[in-house]
C-alpha cells in the first residue's frame, strides 16, 4: 500500500492514470465502465486505500430519502427540542428523518446504527454519548455512511462536527457572574451523561484562574439521567454541609440547577439577586423549562437555530457531492447569556 496521501479525486485519477470522468462514473455506477478500467480503478483503490465517495462500501446502492437522526438520550428536553428542529428542516429538504435514541447505552446506541445502516440511509445526524461511545463503532459506521456529529464530538468520525462553544459559554456566564457578585462555586456530576461536562469544567478552572479566583469544584454523587434528582439530593447535602465558598452557584448544566434550585426552597435560602437573597444560581444549556422555574433561571443558552441549521446544510451537502470533504470541519456556535431571577 502506498503512503502517499491522496486528498481529492482529481490527484486520484492523476496517479491511476485514468481519467477524472471516469473516475468520476465508476463511483455513481461501477458497471458503468469497461471491466479492464473497473479493475485498473479497483487495484489503485486497494493500493492508495483511497475512498473519495462516502457510498464507496456500498457501491450499487441506491440513495433512499432516509435520513437517521440519533441522540443520546430523547427524554431530555435538551435533545427533544434540538431534535425538533432537525427534523423539521430535513422534511422541509424532502427526505424522511428517521429518529432514533440511545438511552445513554453504549450497546443501544451501537444497535441504533446498526439498524439504520441496514436501511441505507442517505446520512445520518449523530449526537454521540460522546465518552461512554463504543468510538471504534462509531468510525467504522461513519466510515460506511455520510455522518455529521452535532452536540458531542468524536475526533476522527463524521465528516463534520457542528456544537456548542462550551469554552465561550463558560466564560460569558462567569465574566458575568463575577462582576455583578462573589465568584460562583462550579457544581457537576461525578460521573456526568453529558458528553460536554468535562469542556466545561475545564473552562471553568481555566477562567477562574485567568481572573485570578481560587476555582471550587463540588462533585455531586450519583450516575445516569436523572440529573435533576441528583441536583436536587446532593444540592440539599451540599447546603447542609455548608460546602459552598461564596454565595454564588455555577451548575455543569440547567437540569443539575433545576434541582438545585429545589433544594436552595426546602433549605429556606432565598435565590436571586436581591438583598434578601442568601444565593445566586445559574446554569448552562438553556433547558426549556429553564424559563418557568422558581426562580426564572439564569443561564447561557445555546444557538439551537443555528446548530440545527448548520447540521442539516452539511449533512445535505454530503449527499448531493457523493464525495468525502477534503478535511473534517468543525464548526462552534457561541452561547448567549439570558439573565433571569435566579443569578
Amino acid at each position: 500500500m502506498s503512503n502517499r496521501k491522496i486528498r481529492n479525486m482529481e490527484e486520484f485519477a492523476a496517479i491511476s492514470g485514468i481519467s477524472r470522468p471516469t473516475v468520476s462514473k465508476y463511483f455513481n455506477d461501477p458497471d458503468s465502465v469497461r471491466q479492464s478500467t473497473r479493475e485498473k480503478i479497483e487495484t489503485a483503490l486497494k493500493e492508495h486505500d483511497y475512498r473519495p465517495n462516502i457510498f464507496a462500501m456500498n457501491q450499487n446502492r441506491k440513495l433512499t430519502k432516509n435520513l437517521g437522526i440519533v441522540v443520546p438520550y430523547l427524554a431530555d428536553p435538551f435533545f427533544a427540542e434540538i431534535a425538533r428542529r432537525i427534523e423539521s428542516l430535513v422534511i422541509e429538504a424532502g427526505f424522511r428523518p428517521i429518529l432514533l435514541s440511545s438511552h445513554g447505552d453504549q450497546k443501544l446506541e451501537v444497535e441504533n446504527l446498526d439498524s439504520l445502516r441496514s436501511i441505507k440511509p442517505a446520512g445520518v445526524l449523530l449526537a454521540p454519548l460522546g465518552r461512554a461511545s463504543d468510538k471504534a463503532a462509531i468510525k467504522r459506521f461513519c466510515d460506511d455512511v455520510p455522518t455529521v456529529n452535532f452536540d458531542a464530538n468524536i475526533d476522527g468520525a463524521g465528516e463534520a462536527f457542528v456544537g456548542h462553544n462550551n469554552a465561550q459559554a463558560t466564560e460569558t456566564m462567569l465574566e458575568y457572574l463575577t462582576r455583578t457578585g462573589e465568584p460562583p462555586a462550579f457544581f457537576e456530576m461525578k460521573t456526568p451523561p453529558n458528553p460536554n461536562a468535562n469542556k466545561r469544567r475545564i473552562a471553568y478552572i481555566e477562567t477562574m484562574e485567568r481572573m485570578g479566583h481560587t476555582p471550587h469544584i463540588i462533585q455531586a454523587e450519583g450516575e445516569g439521567w436523572e440529573i435533576e434528582e441528583i441536583g436536587y439530593r446532593e444540592g440539599k447535602r451540599a447546603l447542609s454541609a455548608r460546602d459552598l465558598p461564596s454565595r454564588t452557584v455555577f451548575c455543569s448544566n440547567d437540569r443539575l440547577a433545576i434541582g438545585f434550585l429545589a433544594a436552595a426552597y426546602e433549605s429556606g435560602l432565598r435565590v436571586g439577586l436581591g438583598e434578601d437573597c442568601a444565593l445566586r444560581v445559574a446554569g448552562h444549556d438553556n433547558h426549556p423549562f429553564s424559563r418557568f422555574t422558581c426562580p426564572t433561571l439564569t443561564t447561557v443558552s445555546h444557538n439551537y437555530t443555528a446548530i440545527a441549521a448548520r447540521s442539516v446544510e452539511t449533512i445535505m451537502s454530503l449527499i448531493e457531492s457523493g464525495v468525502r470533504a477534503p478535511e473534517r470541519k468543525s464548526t462552534l456556535f457561541d452561547g448567549e447569556l439570558i439573565m433571569r431571577a435566579s443569578a
